[in-house]
């Protein structure tokens, strides 16, 4: 098992490994690592920033807004980067708060109209001063991140107010990072205290326990006030507010007729590592997760919080079902995920986590080698990071030489987490609203655009496709060291410039119909010359145009976030002649998307029988509908005939590998004869 302090120094490693692969202060990069980890867990909203604003006895480094629960956060941090576990005192606890309060106030007083309104703190003061005018604000939590260790002296620290707001304190330090991986990695939990009535439902599965439970409007009300997203982390969806028509229904429902309720809505599906039961009530669940019903659980909460409706009288019927086996509770809650979510569409994106593309890029990332550069004689591989913390558990068990062994075939530079490739690739997809609003949007986006593509065709993540999508990784990074330098950057709107500036690039070069060869950066492990200067002239251009905004717009950071602002963006005018050899046609894309395609056709029975069995069975029956049209099935062997109609007639339910070979060339034949496959 990964130790405290072997987690600080991988920590501390991801740091420096970020902050110089992207040029960045270290600080930015423990800011973002930190920030991205309390998302994943519902600790903070999609909504966070990045706002630096100091002054004497003032300091804030970020803000969060949940407008579910109305909670607005303010973040300071304590960074030590020491090799050494530091201890955070009473004394930095007591000023780093002291200071996130004076911010508040300020705020509050309207400090935004002496700052610049092109400014990350501007946008902060302004949103908090005109949220607490609106009456959105019932709470502000303030809180404070370190790589630390918060002193044993302190237990607990008293709820405060500002200008008659509740105020919360909150310190992230290093045990509880370690204990959001460990909880990723199939250790670590939280428990939620309650006392329903419920059923056990006997089941001949060693895999779970199922419970049936009752609970009331006001219990399901507090417990997600207690924990908000955290609840549904795991969870395929998120709240659509009262704009769909299954939530207007519930809406209705809670305050017309209440007492109706349980007669009507679904309830909820909910998975947990343990419970506690006395005099049949269940009394305490351990890693409490609602994987269906997350509407029904926001509903209620809005319904009381911001209509201020009665929820006493709702009856919420509870299906939990306790995973006995902890190592697979990933699986386990992704299944009952999928086959729980049937009351409103589902997102492609929902279920991405089990898409095939992630085992693709994992094999890819184990099996290519990266040629070794300046001289160096190792090789190495870009690590794809299908899961956070993937990388380090990975060496939890290996010996000091092997783990020595796996850092320097895999170092932590070319470490591919899933969010940072969705928004590289959704930059150059020329998409860089999406990106501007936030990794998660980014990552929705991706997931949607390969999971269409992956419809269409499942050969399509090829070695090629590999290579390029970490040569879009490479070019995103150092277009972020080329911002991080120049002497126009004011320290502002760093992110909104580089995606921007990438999604430019793309589109002058989509617009001449021509494609961007990524081999050269590729072979280079960097950009060529001629790019470099390019996207200096690029950055620029982008910089000026979005930090100024048209009339009228409330500031940088939500101008970037609107597809008006890319519609704008796009008309600037630039000389791509530089770019000249490291373009090709249509034609040679054709041809190199086809020889991918040919070397990635498989060979190896198991995984011929594996593609049978997971390709959509619409799209064998579509397969046969194209052999049966024009006579096309005489051009098949009476065995290649009867073994297709026999398994598209459900007479072949699982297919062995012989005839999943005879299935799998079949497939391939009818592909190179241009036959698609056509979706709904």
């Amino acid at each position: 098992m990964i130790t405290l302090e072997e987690f600080h120094q991988d920590f501390l490693q991801s740091i420096l490994s970020d902050s110089e692969s992207r040029g960045l202060m270290k600080a930015q990069s423990f800011f973002e690592l930190v920030c991205e980890d309390l998302m994943q867990v519902g600790d903070l909203t999609n909504n966070y920033e990045m706002a630096e604003f100091i002054k004497t006895g003032c300091e804030v480094y970020g803000y969060d807004f949940d407008e579910d629960r109305k909670i607005f956060t303010l973040i300071n941090f304590q960074f030590f980067q020491d090799d050494g576990i530091e201890t955070l005192t009473k004394q930095h606890v007591t000023t780093k708060f002291k200071r996130l309060k004076k911010f508040a106030e300020l705020s509050l007083d309207g400090l935004y109209q002496d700052l610049e309104e092109t400014s990350d703190a501007y946008s902060l003061a302004f949103n908090l001063h005109r949220h607490s005018h609106n009456k959105l604000i019932d709470k502000f939590r303030l809180i404070i991140l370190t790589d630390g260790k918060l002193t044993s002296t302190i237990s607990r620290i008293p709820n405060e107010s500002v200008e008659g707001i509740l105020c919360e304190h909150q310190i992230i330090d290093i045990n509880y990072l370690y204990s959001i991986f460990m909880s990723e990695n199939g250790s670590g939990s939280y428990e939620i205290n309650l006392n329903i009535p419920f059923l056990e439902v006997h089941t001949q599965s060693d895999e779970y326990q199922s419970y049936l439970g009752i609970m009331d409007g006001e219990q399901l009300f507090k417990i997600y006030d207690d924990y908000g997203q955290k609840l549904l982390e795991e969870n395929v969806r998120t709240f659509l507010q009262f704009r769909g028509g299954v939530n207007k229904g519930i809406r209705n429902t809670i305050q017309y007729k209440p007492d109706m309720f349980f007669a009507y809505n679904n309830g909820i599906t909910a998975t947990a590592t343990n419970v506690e039961t006395r005099d049949g009530k269940i009394t305490k669940i351990t890693d409490f997760q609602i994987v269906n019903g997350g509407q029904t659980t926001s509903a209620i909460y809005a319904a009381k919080k911001n209509s201020k409706i009665d929820i006493s009288k709702i009856s919420v019927q509870m299906k939990l079902s306790v995973v006995n086996n902890i190592e697979k509770k990933g699986e386990f809650v992704s299944s009952v995920s999928q086959y729980a979510n049937t009351q409103n569409k589902v997102n492609k994106s929902d279920f991405f986590s089990n898409s095939p593309f992630h085992k693709e890029m994992k094999d890819y990332s184990k099996r290519i080698w990266v040629s070794s550069r300046g001289g160096s004689q190792k090789r190495t591989h870009w690590f794809y990071e299908r899961v956070r913390g993937e990388y380090l558990n990975e060496q939890a068990y290996l010996t000091p030489a092997k783990k020595r062994q796996f850092q320097l075939e895999n170092p932590k530079d070319k470490l591919i987490e899933k969010t940072f490739l969705a928004k590289s690739e959704i930059a150059w997809d020329r998409k860089p609203h999406i990106v501007s609003k936030g990794a998660q949007y980014s990552f929705e986006e991706f997931a949607n655009s390969v999971t269409d593509t992956l419809e269409k065709n499942q050969m399509a993540i090829t070695e090629k496709y590999f290579k390029d999508a970490v040569s879009r990784i490479i070019l995103f990074r150092a277009t972020e060291k080329i911002v991080s330098k120049a002497s126009w950057y004011e320290n502002a709107f760093r992110a909104q410039t580089v995606a921007f500036s990438i999604a430019l690039l793309s589109h002058a070069i989509h617009k001449k119909k021509v494609f961007f060869d990524f081999s050269k950066i590729w072979e280079e492990q960097d950009l060529p010359a001629e790019l470099i200067g390019l996207m200096n002239v690029i950055t620029k251009k982008v910089y000026n145009r979005i930090t100024n905004p048209p009339a009228g717009t409330a500031n940088v950071a939500q101008w970037c976030k609107k597809e008006a602002c890319w519609n704008d963006v796009r008309g600037i005018e630039f000389d791509l002649s530089p770019l000249k050899k490291m373009v090709i046609t249509t034609e040679e894309a054709k041809y190199e998307q086809k020889s991918g395609k040919k070397e990635k056709e498989l060979d190896n029975g198991i995984e011929i029988q594996a593609f049978v069995i997971q390709t959509n069975f619409e799209h064998w029956i579509q397969l046969f509908g194209y052999y049966q049209s024009n006579n096309n099935l005489r051009s098949l062997t009476i065995t290649q005939r009867d073994i297709l109609m026999r398994y598209i007639n459900g007479k072949l339910s699982l297919p062995s590998e012989k005839q999943s070979k005879v299935l799998y060339s079949l497939y391939q034949k009818a592909a190179k004869e241009g036959w698609e496959i056509l979706t709904s």
